[in-house]
């Protein structure tokens, strides 16, 4: 398969495009329009400088060449969600240019190489009804970038690790939240096919506005099973645009796919030409905080991180900043430890990291207990979860819950030396050579002292009287 992918991101500006209108999600239809982003005859629209500093700010952080001077264009198509006919977009002059990001997948590293990064308005949102469709124009002149991919993807694996690469950068520049459940971050595939060895390529398909990973995935694989079925029966692939439907888990045919010059683009005479000095491009540069691969490389460099550790970590900005904190009250391994287990698991899905609904420095203070001996691993898991639940302090959690390890080493001493008594077989198997009956001597330790003892001190008790 050769896939080549275009993302739409909505930036993160109070207004919109070229009118004053809100960009608020989520307000009741057509409440936030206005004469300029309605398209109504004798409106004139005024470029939103943020829009211009947020796409520039995002090549630069794509390794993007910028366009000194550049220009919008139109692009001219009917569809009832576009009110004026055509959509201010870029053509031949976008703002940001051969650029690429680095990947990684199954071990291997890709350079992927990014066309363009333009902007352009977004049109409204149809609503479609038993008895006809509706359209809601909240969200029309609401700014958008759209990042072009060159064709250098081959697995959705790779399409996957490209989108979620893609979206920490985008996060990290602070220029959109990218929540996909919003349509903030979405996706259109375009994927061909052809033989393995073969430069030529085939003909591409489109699948449009895609917003989960999940979904992405589902839709690359089934397409490209879809393409190879048309060519081994003798038929031809039609370049053309596919709607997924993930309930069905197929993709429907809605049209067939324009060209560029069937969009009539010519300079919109509205709008200024978009001129970017050095001394403006220095300063977004400046202004660019430390993106995932540098933070990944300092976990790596400074923590000890592993390279799976540092990237789940530095994935999103919320979560990397949380683990900073955190990591100013224990230990850095620890810290990662139960970010990747403990706060993963009960977070769930990537886009709720900001609902962790406790302080970075708690989780923090946990781990220094840990390495304190104070309580064990176990009793973290159990610590994190009443965390989750209460805003009460760590160290207050322990003493309520009495979770405090059993370090006693006459204490546990007698446990386990009444366990020996009472286990000879288990005991027997052990010394024959069966290294899981003293994993069960442990494990029977731990339940006898509900999870309090302390494992290495139990361990090195329990080998020290079996060998007496």
């Amino acid at each position: 398969m050769v896939i080549g992918l275009e993302v739409h991101v909505e930036l993160d500006t109070n207004t919109k495009i070229f009118c004053g209108c809100s960009t608020k999600f989520g307000a009741s239809p057509n409440t936030q329009t206005c004469p300029v982003c309605m398209g109504l005859p004798g409106s004139l629209p005024v470029l939103n400088k943020k829009v211009v500093d947020y796409a520039v700010k995002a090549g630069i952080a794509t390794n993007c060449s910028i366009t000194p001077r550049g220009k919008q264009d139109r692009k001219n198509y009917f569809y009832p969600d576009l009110a004026k006919a055509y959509q201010v977009s870029q053509y031949d002059l976008p703002l940001c240019h051969d650029g690429y990001i680095e990947i990684e997948e199954e071990n291997e590293n890709y350079k992927i190489g990014i066309t363009r990064i333009h902007i352009e308005e977004d049109a409204g949102k149809l609503i479609h009804t038993d008895g006809g469709s509706l359209i809601d124009y909240n969200r029309a002149g609401v700014p958008l970038i759209e990042i072009v991919s060159e064709p250098d993807i081959r697995s959705a694996a790779q399409a996957k690790a490209y989108l979620q690469k893609l979206r920490s950068i985008i996060m990290y520049a602070g220029i959109s939240d990218c929540k996909m459940n919003e349509g903030s971050f979405r996706c259109d595939v375009n994927l061909s096919v052809r033989e393995k060895g073969s430069e030529i390529l085939g003909t591409r398909t489109e699948m449009k506005n895609l917003n989960s990973f999940s979904f992405i995935v589902k839709a690359i694989e089934s397409e490209f099973k879809r393409q190879i079925e048309v060519i081994e029966s003798g038929d031809e692939v039609i370049q053309e645009t596919r709607r997924w439907d993930q309930e069905l888990g197929k993709s429907f045919s809605m049209r067939t796919k324009e060209d560029a010059h069937d969009y009539r683009y010519f300079p919109d005479p509205d709008l200024a030409p978009i001129v970017i000095t050095k001394e403006k491009l220095k300063e977004i540069k400046d202004s660019i905080e430390v993106l995932p691969d540098q933070r990944k490389k300092t976990y790596m460099d400074s923590y000890g991180l592993t390279a799976y550790e540092a990237d789940k970590l530095v994935s999103e900005k919320f979560i990397a900043d949380f683990y900073e904190e955190a990591v100013k009250e224990g230990s850095a391994k620890l810290v990662a430890n139960l970010m990747l287990s403990e706060v993963f698991r009960l977070l769930g899905k990537e886009e709720e990291a900001e609902k962790i609904p406790f302080a970075p420095s708690k989780l923090g203070v946990l781990a220094k207990r840990i390495e304190e001996d104070v309580i064990s691993q176990s009793m973290a898991k159990k610590i994190v979860e009443l965390l989750w639940k209460s805003d009460k302090d760590v160290d207050e959690i322990i003493e309520k819950e009495d979770m405090r390890q059993i370090t006693d080493v006459a204490l546990l001493e007698g446990i386990i030396s009444k366990l020996i008594a009472e286990n000879e077989d288990i005991v027997s198997s052990y010394k024959a050579g069966k290294e899981k009956a003293f994993q069960a001597l442990v494990g029977s330790v731990m339940r006898q002292t509900k999870g309090k003892a302390s494992p290495s001190l139990t361990a090195k008790i329990l080998s020290e009287l079996i060998t007496k």
